[in-house]
């Protein structure tokens, strides 16, 4: 091979390299109906947020479905990784740059409606025999936090809660917000007015757009201004409302 040849292959090389650990990276977890596959397609309303502010920004990223925890690994290891949806709390904070809110959302315990005792107090729910979660991430850590100690941290996506719940396996489940609920209640045909929404809230936040801190600050500058336009134009509760709209049916 020539010289002028091989350094030539070298400098290719070296700057795709370059390009490519510079390129950003978007990454998600399957948390329906905010980011979830379908058909074999990414979508979700958080999805849909995100692709349309990429579209404002001229931006073209990859959009990639990771496992809850590998996600949240990229965000903190990957340089120049956006993740969404995450709830910004106090200990997240100083850790990433923040574009949104994108939505609040709350999330509340269920049971069974034909459970024989009806529980209605965080008391109760402290006594219960037992609460299933999945296992691993910001509601079991927050659980852990309020002093639950009958937590049965098995579930490695929603759709188990639900099974276990209808199965007898547990008798509570926690980790969807209503609308979450919903759908997978949709997917799994259980009638409405089979699970019961316990009335305590046990946690209430925002979901964001969470940016590594080495993102460039015009980069998240940009996205923020794109979210904005897209409030001022109504495009956000547009979006918002359609996925509202079919997760209530």
């Amino acid at each position: 091979m020539k010289l002028s040849t091989l350094i030539t292959a070298l400098l290719c090389l070296l700057f795709g390299t370059v390009v490519g650990a510079g390129q950003y990276q978007v990454v998600t977890e399957e948390w329906a109906p905010y980011n979830y596959r379908e058909d074999n397609q990414l979508t979700g309303m958080a999805t849909e947020i995100v692709r349309r502010i990429m579209a404002l920004t001229g931006d073209d990223f990859d959009v990639v479905l990771q496992p809850s925890m590998r996600s949240a690994r990229v965000l903190e290891t990957r340089p120049k990784s956006i993740m969404y949806s995450l709830f910004r709390t106090a200990e997240r904070e100083p850790l990433y740059k923040w574009v949104g809110p994108i939505v609040e959302e709350s999330i509340y315990p269920y049971q069974l409606a034909s459970a024989p005792q009806p529980v209605n107090s965080l008391e109760q729910l402290m006594r219960a025999p037992r609460i299933t979660t999945r296992h691993a991430g910001l509601i079991p850590e927050t659980l852990q936090a309020l002093g639950f100690n009958n937590l049965e941290k098995s579930a490695t996506e929603s759709l188990q809660l639900y099974r276990m719940l209808l199965a007898g396996r547990t008798d509570i489940i926690i980790g969807d917000t209503a609308a979450g609920v919903t759908y997978y209640s949709r997917q799994l045909g259980i009638a409405p007015g089979t699970l019961r929404q316990i009335p305590v809230e046990l946690y209430r936040s925002s979901l964001y757009i969470a940016f590594s801190r080495d993102s460039d600050d015009e980069v998240v500058a940009r996205w923020a201004r794109a979210l904005e336009q897209m409030r001022r134009s109504g495009e956000l509760k547009r979006i918002r409302d359609r996925y509202n709209y079919a997760v209530g049916q």
